[in-house]
């Protein structure tokens, strides 16, 4: 029997007229007829009573015709699924981020915007250091990365935006307590850094290097740190200071004073997505296309 026999046989049933039926079914009542007895012989069971005005149900069809809707309604539920998930309505994503990246307004945002537009979708985030979200993302356990000017050989790396680096210096610090505003990269000159995300070999630590350079001398390197919050502390301790990108600054810690950068080479940290080639996902694929154009319209 098939799945042609059972819409037959339900819309017959639900109808309780064959006539009625066949018009609904868009086919001709003898054929429709004939279609019934023949389910009926190959089940060896009544289905329908005929009456004068039509057909009703047997005890024997009332349970055919309960078990029929629930196999049609599967039948068509499996087809939507299947659909929705080419379509990329379905599936997963597993998003990456580094600890800066939540910081950015554009990125809680974006996610946001996706969970919205495809709600069916199984939507979660991976929080690690940019190199290890590159080394997640080839090995497709992460799908796509938000990442700070990286490196990202063999991937698709897309520019988002960008974000001007300030300084983290100690609220005591001298230059923290000037009335300026912005200072030069320059008068950081005889200041220790606070290392993070060395093993990365780019994002703040290259561009912290980068910056210096920039500005004609070498950073003196301090006390390491792999996470953002324990190097902030480690700025609020006096122990160095730190670049970071602007929108770090909604960190608002006790002993840490931001001051922007000032100068016409003033130092900039880029925001970007990386992603795979050749991605096969469609889910993958809608929220590259999402966060492209929220970028463009940003």
């Amino acid at each position: 029997m098939d799945l042609r026999q059972l819409r037959y046989f339900v819309a017959v049933a639900e109808e309780g007229h064959i006539t009625r039926a066949a018009d609904r079914l868009g086919i001709q009542q003898p054929p429709l007829s004939r279609l019934i007895r023949a389910i009926e012989q190959d089940l060896d069971v009544r289905l329908f009573i005929r009456k004068p005005r039509g057909v009703e149900l047997t005890e024997a069809g009332l349970a055919f015709y309960r078990e029929a809707t629930q196999v049609l309604a599967s039948v068509e539920n499996a087809v939507e699924t299947t659909r929705s998930t080419a379509r990329g309505e379905r599936g997963r994503i597993c998003v990456g981020v580094t600890p800066t990246g939540p910081f950015v307004p554009f990125v809680p945002q974006v996610m946001h915007a996706f969970r919205r537009a495809f709600p069916n979708v199984n939507f979660t985030i991976e929080e690690r250091l940019s190199s290890e979200l590159l080394d997640l993302v080839r090995t497709r356990r992460v799908d796509v990365a938000f990442l700070w000017t990286p490196r990202a050989d063999g991937l698709v790396s897309s520019p988002l935006l960008d974000d001007p680096l300030v300084v983290a210096l100690p609220s005591e610090h001298p230059l923290a307590r000037a009335g300026d505003p912005a200072i030069s990269v320059k008068a950081l000159a005889r200041e220790t850094f606070i290392v993070y995300g060395r093993k990365d070999g780019f994002g703040l630590y290259a561009a912290t290097i980068i910056a210096c350079r920039a500005a004609g001398f070498s950073p003196k390197f301090g006390q390491e740190s792999p996470r953002l919050a324990s190097a902030l502390n480690l700025v609020a301790a006096g122990l160095g200071v730190f670049f970071v990108p602007d929108s770090i600054q909604r960190i608002n810690m006790h002993g840490v004073t931001y001051k922007s950068l000032k100068g016409p080479n003033a130092p900039k940290s880029t925001l970007s997505l990386v992603s795979r080639r050749n991605e096969s996902s469609a889910v993958v694929g809608n929220f590259v296309r999402l966060v492209k154009a929220a970028a463009r319209a940003n």
